[in-house]
């Protein structure tokens, strides 16, 4: 255990470990984070004249903040690339038919009535996953928004 301190710097280090990353003592670390935090303060010169790198210090900040707003460092949980569908059962569906090899997704409608209020499409994509839709007529921009990028969409079969 190695005990460096610097009058000048005022940040003290406890530990060095082998791979050489060092360990700070938590109350001069707590000092260096309240200076930056001041209005004025160059992030980058304190780190500096500390001898801390500026992305170690903003770090340190950021964690700082979080402890005071009472958060936690956990990663964001990871979502689909799709927004979730409610599925709709119903006798009259669209569904787009998708080949292994397809790009090119082509909707074919089976509607009983020419004024539908209310769009059904299902998409079956070449790695197994089934897009359902269900979009109001003022939708239809939106609709043919999503058509038109799950048709540039490259996706893997059986993914």
């Amino acid at each position: 255990m190695t005990e460096e301190h610097s009058e000048m710097t005022g940040l003290k280090v406890v530990n060095v470990g082998r791979d050489g990353k060092r360990r700070y003592d938590r109350q001069t670390k707590q000092k260096l984070v309240e200076a930056c935090l001041e209005p004025s303060a160059s992030v980058a010169g304190l780190a500096l004249k500390h001898g801390v790198n500026a992305n170690l210090l903003r770090k340190w900040i950021k964690l700082h903040q979080q402890r005071l707003a009472g958060t936690s460092l956990q990663p964001a949980p990871t979502g689909t690339a799709f927004v979730p569908v409610v599925e709709v059962d119903s006798h009259e569906e669209v569904v787009a038919p998708a080949s292994a090899n397809a790009h090119r997704h082509t909707p074919a409608a089976r509607t009983s009535s020419p004024a539908m209020t209310s769009a059904r499409l299902m998409v079956q994509m070449p790695n197994g996953v089934t897009l359902r839709f269900e979009c109001s007529g003022n939708d239809a921009p939106l609709l043919s928004a999503m058509i038109e990028t799950l048709g540039r969409c490259d996706v893997p079969p059986g993914r």
